[in-house]
């Protein structure tokens, strides 16, 4: 009797080692950021400086503003009215989305009033705002912390409700207190969730920070906007815009980067 022959199984594919991966992404990261500033080239070449600068005059610009001075005096002031509206949002977004998630008489009463707030445009405060607080650092703080707070509290009170009840029990079984369930089970569960409403927040901050500044009073990089569109000086108002795009890249990358540190029990954060 002939042996039948069995077919061989395919080889599992191989999985690439993690920082190959990570390197993989960083390369498609930086290639997507060149392929943009290149289209950004070929388009300006077809209009005048006055209506779409090119990427390198943009650039000179950018240096010239650094080198007076101009445009870290004016970051700093800014960012200094946008970190504090942050943490202010932060402090409140927290707590309160995690009363939301976890007790339904907290939600049935704060719920409608902050999707009803939610629904507002954000911009729209901005006359309350001035007869409120004024026009000037105040002012700016409570609009930052405004078009902050509402999309932070959503995202933490959705996860604090789609924590594992099963790790709750345990806590409870154990006989954790209700801080420690919160400290030891509800927080760490929440991290994912709580994380993205950092980056949302973030975000939000920095479009907050130059609402403020162009639709109050007109200070930092609001004043360089609106004194170089006066001007007809594009590039000026460009490199604005580009320190802005670079400023919350940036913050969105460190907060991924800290996730991904403590976060280490989920595959992302192993990378």
């Amino acid at each position: 009797m002939s042996d039948v022959a069995v077919p061989s199984q395919p080889p599992a594919p191989r999985k690439l080692p993690a920082r190959l991966g990570q390197r993989s992404l960083s390369i498609v990261y930086l290639a997507s950021l060149v392929a943009g500033l290149l289209v950004w080239q070929l388009v300006a070449q077809g209009y005048s400086s006055f209506v779409l600068a090119s990427p390198l005059k943009v650039l000179a610009r950018l240096w010239q503003m650094t080198l007076s001075m101009e445009l870290p005096r004016a970051l700093g002031g800014s960012l200094q009215h946008m970190a504090l509206g942050y943490v202010i949002a932060c402090a409140i977004a927290l707590p309160v989305g995690l009363l939301m998630g976890r007790m339904r008489f907290v939600n049935d009463l704060l719920d409608p009033v902050v999707n009803l707030i939610y629904a507002v445009p954000s911009v729209a405060w901005a006359p309350f705002i001035m007869i409120w607080c004024g026009l000037y650092f105040e002012a700016r703080v409570v609009l930052v912390v405004i078009m902050c707070v509402f999309d932070m509290i959503i995202v933490v009170s959705t996860g604090a409700r789609n924590a594992d009840p099963r790790l709750l029990a345990v806590g409870r079984a154990f006989g954790a207190s209700p801080w420690q369930q919160v400290r030891m089970v509800l927080l760490p569960e929440s991290l994912p969730f709580l994380f993205t409403a950092l980056r949302i927040g973030v975000v939000r901050a920095v479009n907050a920070m130059i609402t403020a500044e162009l639709f109050l009073a007109a200070v930092n990089l609001g004043a360089i906007m609106k004194q170089s569109a006066v001007r007809l000086d594009s590039a000026a108002v460009l490199g604005i815009l580009a320190v802005l795009c670079l400023l919350g890249l940036a913050l969105q990358e460190l907060l991924l980067l800290a996730e991904r540190r403590v976060c280490i029990w989920r595959p992302e954060g192993r990378r």
